[in-house]
């Protein structure tokens, strides 16, 4: 899944000629920009998912259909065993972080549907990859899981205060885990 578009893709996606996709760029009615010394035009994500909601072009293009879930653990055999699982599945498209930092940034890029988090991480906690992603209006209806060994309900209560949406302790069975998640993200 592509988080920038060119006018070509989006012609194919929105089933237009890409004349009509450059002319519906040049008179401002779909917004992107252009490659700095080119005449290539470039189309973000959010502003496509705008134009085709606008003009009422179906999205079935666009996705896959499949909810995008980051899985943030620094414990390679979880993240493996979550990834096979989850990909399995066939619901889900999944890509791993085994930090907060590294979450963050694959965050911005993938606009993940879930996170899977895990709460002690080698470089940040979940409280604060939870403050720092809520801090972004643009990832309001972002479902984040916190999945951890601790279960003290003072730090759960703290996790949900910073902005998790749910706690599941470890070790967990991946179907509460799925369960969970399609809840969440209505797939």
């Amino acid at each position: 899944m592509y988080s920038i578009y060119t006018t070509g893709e989006v012609a194919d996606i929105c089933k237009v000629s890409q004349q009509t996709v450059i002319r519906c760029f040049d008179s401002g009615k779909l917004k992107g920009f252009r490659v700095p010394g080119s005449r290539f035009r470039r189309i973000p994500r959010e502003n496509l998912l705008q134009f085709m909601k606008e003009n009422n072009i179906p999205l079935d293009n666009l996705d896959s259909g499949k909810k995008r879930i980051l899985v943030v653990d620094d414990d390679e055999a979880i993240l493996e065993m979550l990834v096979e699982l989850l990909e399995r599945d066939g619901r889900f498209e999944v890509k791993v972080a085994r930090g907060g930092y590294e979450a963050g940034i694959i965050t911005q890029e993938f606009k993940p549907d879930a996170i899977i988090l895990d709460y002690k991480l080698p470089d940040i906690n979940g409280n604060q990859v939870c403050r720092t992603i809520r801090s972004n209006p643009g990832f309001a209806d972002m479902k984040i899981i916190i999945i951890s060994g601790v279960a003290d309900p003072d730090e759960i209560a703290d996790l949900r205060q910073a902005g998790a949406n749910d706690f599941l302790r470890k070790p967990f069975q991946i179907d509460e885990l799925i369960s969970r998640i399609l809840h969440m993200v209505q797939v």
